[in-house]
């Protein structure tokens, strides 16, 4: 998958001066492929394209010689921060306890340094040492050939699992195929959709508008844990279908159950390398014990970022599926 160059523009703007200048004039094949920038205070600037890692040098070339790299200073991690928090860091206090702020774009800029608590928990992070963002990457129609497999002969959106290795493009699915029946993109068969976005990654939400294609039909509960945002969206929103990125713990589980009493379907993403490994988390046990996913869709990287390597039916058979 690759990325609008514009877009790659638009985001190096935020950095400070120096920086700006060196990524802006990188060659144009990676930022058609960059999935992240690192900053770190003392440390070479480097990307991370196609899941390896590149230096940059202060003519903006790209290499893996740590040697030639440019240094990143103090300066220019502080200079970075103040604008993307707008020169008011307090006012994005809550984003920052939770180690990220979403940007316009929907691109997520993490945060490393020292971590203040207080009495309800994390705070705040101060002595700002390091800067990970992380490029947003909407590809849209990613998810067009899958999507008649997920709706069955009545249909009805049969229930949901993606399962991949980190970046191997499960958002960047999920979030298209959240698209793709919010539209009512399949057969003009369109569905109410209910996103739980914890980490701003799917709507990637900003100030209050999705900066990513969610579909016509679809509500976001923004920043929210997915046990909280799961229940809240049964009681008040009303949803076909509830998509969640990255489930696994118990109370994850309790909550999807809840969703499923409720009558309500489900599509989520989980970490894991095989439909194996997955099966055998113990969090994850009832879920497949009571076959309660009909679908578990297996990505991987043999034909890049996103190509779906398997798709099974809910006693874990492999469907024929053309990778694409």
């Amino acid at each position: 998958m690759e990325n609008n160059p514009g877009i790659y523009n638009n985001l190096v703007e935020i950095l400070s001066g120096e920086l700006k200048t060196i990524l802006f004039n990188i060659p144009m094949e990676y930022k058609k492929k960059i999935e992240e920038i690192r900053i770190r205070n003392g440390k070479p600037l480097m990307i991370s394209c196609g899941g390896k890692e590149y230096m940059i040098t202060k003519r903006s070339e790209v290499n893996m010689d740590a040697s030639s790299a440019f240094i990143v200073n103090e300066s220019h991690i502080q200079s970075t921060f103040q604008i993307i928090t707008n020169y008011s860091p307090y006012a994005y206090l809550e984003e920052i306890s939770k180690g990220y702020i979403t940007i316009g774009g929907g691109h997520r800029v993490g945060i490393g340094g020292k971590v203040i608590y207080g009495a309800k928990g994390i705070e705040n992070i101060k002595n700002i040492s390091s800067l990970n963002i992380r490029v947003a990457r909407e590809v849209l129609g990613v998810s067009n050939k899958l999507i008649p497999y997920l709706i069955d002969s009545s249909k009805l959106f049969i229930n949901t699992l993606i399962i991949s290795a980190p970046q191997c493009g499960k958002t960047t699915l999920l979030r298209d195929i959240v698209r793709n029946l919010s539209n009512g993109n399949y057969r003009n068969q369109s569905y109410k959709l209910s996103v739980i976005d914890e980490r701003s990654e799917l709507a990637g939400m900003y100030k209050g508008t999705p900066q990513n294609e969610i579909g016509i039909r679809t509500d976001v509960l923004d920043g929210c844990l997915k046990s909280d945002g799961i229940i809240m969206a049964i009681r008040s929103l009303s949803p076909d279908i509830i998509a969640v990125d990255e489930i696994g713990g118990e109370k994850d589980i309790e909550s999807i159950q809840e969703a499923l009493r409720a009558g309500i379907r489900l599509i989520a993403t989980i970490h894991g390398d095989s439909f194996r490994e997955v099966n055998e988390k113990p969090s994850m046990r009832r879920l497949f014990e009571d076959k309660v996913f009909g679908r578990y869709i297996l990505l991987d990287r043999s034909k890049g970022v996103g190509t779906i390597g398997e798709i099974r039916d809910r006693s874990g058979n492999i469907i024929e599926f053309e990778k694409r």
